[in-house]
């Protein structure tokens, strides 16, 4: 059985100011989103298409962050304590708290993302699949920093299992690091396999979608191994909340995928 290594949440302490670790992972989440989209700029259709250029990267890494921080928090009031924060709507703005959701955070991208391609005149799928395979690497980051932060620890796990760990705040009992599971299936998985597949040309519309479904299935099958939230538990059907915003996203993901790859083939 190994032991959580309980490392300090704070990296680095200049007098008043407190550089976390969780911080430092978005800088590298968005700075890993920045290199994938200098290199996605050089496979089809971008490369032949001219309007797409560096600083067009700057301006959607500039607002996928707010889509990603104003969307986090204002899913995770919404979807995992609604009745809390409509009682005390001013700790919505109380980010130092805690409280991303994921969920949250990819409706703000998607919205961000709407006025990047209106604002540009762009295709919005386009724009879709130019972001979609850039992003795994971030979650991936975003897996470590909760793991050092010693959150969002996974459910009890049979002690005979090599890797199960003991989580300071969980109780004596052996735990799945469901984090690093996250990180591998979400982050690692999805990243490897969404950048295969948008390296040919695909339909557009597809990588986008393919992404949808690829993080929906991931994230579903690794929640089996994560502890609810325990203000929700467990909810119909013995799924937990993540569970149940994956499954629209597993759907829909499947039904774009299908009808934009019918699309093209019927423009054909």
């Amino acid at each position: 059985m190994l032991i959580h290594p309980q490392i300090d949440p704070i990296a680095l302490q200049l007098g008043p100011l407190a550089v976390h670790w969780y911080g430092l992972t978005y800088l590298a989440a968005f700075g890993l989103f920045y290199g994938l989209a200098i290199r996605r700029l050089g496979h089809l259709p971008f490369k032949n298409l001219p309007q797409w250029q560096k600083h067009d990267i700057e301006d959607i890494l500039f607002l996928g962050v707010l889509g990603v921080i104003l969307g986090g928090r204002i899913g995770y009031c919404l979807f995992y304590k609604p009745a809390y924060y409509l009682s005390n709507p001013l700790e919505i703005f109380a980010v130092w708290q805690g409280g991303m959701s994921f969920h949250g955070g990819m409706l703000g991208v998607i919205a961000a993302m709407v006025w990047f391609a209106w604002s540009r005149k762009r295709p919005f799928m386009q724009v879709m699949d130019f972001v979609a395979p850039c992003v795994p690497t971030g979650l991936a980051a975003g897996r470590i920093g909760n793991f050092i932060n010693g959150e969002l620890w996974g459910r009890v796990a049979d002690p005979s299992l090599p890797w199960a760990m003991l989580f300071r705040g969980a109780g004596d009992v052996p735990r799945h690091p469901s984090q690093i599971y996250q990180f591998l299936l979400e982050g690692v998985l999805l990243f490897v396999l969404l950048w295969l597949y948008a390296r040919k040309p695909r339909a557009q519309g597809q990588v986008a979608s393919a992404f949808l479904f690829g993080y929906g299935v991931f994230r579903f099958v690794a929640e089996y191994f994560r502890e609810p939230d325990a203000h929700l538990g467990l909810l119909s059907l013995g799924m937990s909340m993540g569970q149940w915003l994956c499954v629209p996203m597993i759907v829909l993901g499947a039904a774009l995928w299908a009808w934009f790859g019918r699309a093209a083939n019927q423009a054909h």
